[in-house]
């Protein structure tokens, strides 16, 4: 009786997701959290003006905000400074009406019962600020690693950091073409680019549709709540 053939397994695919805007809204809670320790450790809020959180890192925020005051951006002055951030979010998360973000429950849940999908988390937060928003929106235990503001404040510098965690955390290689990055802001696309990942875009933050699509991304939603049409587009099955 001839035997049949085995089709290979399905190459791993890492998926490497923001948060803000993109996984959950916390309804200011970060934004307002930030500019609360910025008065706190400033004594004023002028030096965020001109300065865009969207897409940007925690500690690139902070080297901003102390070189706006004459100070050195150094790893003591940006800790003080983000050590009253997280302070304030953890309070803060509380008091605002933040949320899940369109279908995201459903793509994880499918995203996770696949092996050959890996899921973790590049973002500009810090870690710590990371897992306290996704633990009170419950969806951190979704994620096994994750590159982080902590690891670099230029976010295009995150992407490498994610590869290596893979590696250190799980023991997978990824090369570019079989990692997504995930997110809603043209700093997200900017960051996939620029190590030659797959770019996927979703217009649930501050920028619509038509300015995500001004920096070609190579998938671009409008939200992410028809599940399965999203798996079929950037998770197909065998």
């Amino acid at each position: 009786m001839p035997v049949k053939p085995v089709a290979p397994p399905h190459p791993k695919c890492l998926y490497l997701f923001d948060i803000d805007g993109t996984l959950i809204t916390s309804g200011g809670a970060g934004e307002i959290a930030y500019r609360q320790a910025v008065e706190e450790v400033c004594g004023s809020l002028a030096p965020l003006e001109g300065i865009n959180f969207s897409g940007n890192t925690d500690t690139g925020i902070a080297r901003e905000v102390l070189t706006a005051v004459g100070s050195i951006p150094s790893q003591e002055n940006v800790m003080k400074l983000l050590d009253a951030y997280l302070g304030k979010l953890a309070d803060r998360i509380h008091h605002h009406q933040g949320k899940l973000l369109p279908g995201i429950i459903p793509l994880l849940d499918r995203m996770k019962e696949r092996p050959d999908c890996t899921l973790a988390l590049l973002t500009g937060n810090l870690a710590a600020g990371a897992e306290l928003k996704l633990t009170h929106y419950g969806v951190w235990h979704y994620f096994g690693f994750g590159a982080y503001a902590d690891d670099h404040h230029v976010r295009n510098e995150l992407g490498p950091v994610a590869i290596s965690r893979a590696l250190e955390e799980q023991g997978d290689e990824f090369t570019p073409d079989r990692i997504y990055v995930i997110g809603d802001t043209p700093r997200d696309i900017e960051c996939g680019k620029a190590f030659g990942a797959v770019t996927v875009a979703v217009a649930t933050g501050r920028y619509s549709r038509h300015e995500l699509a001004s920096h070609h991304p190579d998938f671009l939603f409008d939200d992410f709540s028809e599940a399965e049409a999203v798996m079929d587009a950037i998770a197909p099955a065998v």
